[in-house]
């Protein structure tokens, strides 16, 4: 596995190395030891997966608040996404910066979302589906976003012409530093 620094403190892209041959390849897509020397957080409490029937499907930028902050791994096993994530911590040296990256299932690539980020994507293809490890139970109560849109990060989103939203994503308040 490479792990690869974004711009944002703590955040990485991560590759696999896939060993391949006439039937495929094989890859580790995690390894507890791996993430610890890089004083990543292992733990995983959570698998997700999410289903996005169309391209131009976004979702996000969504968080939870402590003391139940997220790290997420994130990556796309069918289809493909430009997965967002913008630093929420203050005390930050990349407070309120984003960082993105396209993840498909021909690129293998995965993102760590550290805690104390916001977590979104759009689907870039039809029927995409990812699946994301969550180091922390999911507690409604403590569930929060910002808007994908908010011009306190201004992201640059892909072109879309029918860009789909849940009304849940779209009615979050712009951030307050």
């Amino acid at each position: 596995m490479k792990f690869i620094k974004t711009t944002l403190k703590d955040a990485y892209v991560i590759e696999i190395e896939p060993i391949c041959d006439q039937r495929g390849f094989f890859a580790r897509s995690f390894c507890k030891k791996e993430f610890i020397k890089r004083n990543l957080n292992p733990d995983i409490c959570q698998c997700n997966i999410s289903y996005s029937q169309k391209a131009g499907t976004l979702r996000g930028m969504h968080f939870q608040k402590p003391p139940y902050e997220e790290t997420k791994l994130v990556s796309c096993i069918k289809g493909a996404i430009y997965d967002v994530i913008i630093d929420l911590r203050k005390d930050s040296e990349t407070y309120c910066q984003w960082f993105a990256q396209e993840l498909t299932q021909e690129n293998h690539k995965m993102m760590y979302v550290p805690k104390g980020f916001a977590h979104g994507f759009q689907a870039l293809k039809d029927d995409t589906i990812i699946s994301y490890k969550v180091g922390e139970f999911y507690n409604p109560e403590y569930e929060a976003g910002v808007r994908w849109d908010d011009s306190a990060f201004s992201i640059i989103w892909p072109e879309c012409e029918n860009r789909t939203i849940s009304e849940k994503d779209s009615i979050y308040s712009n951030y307050e530093r």
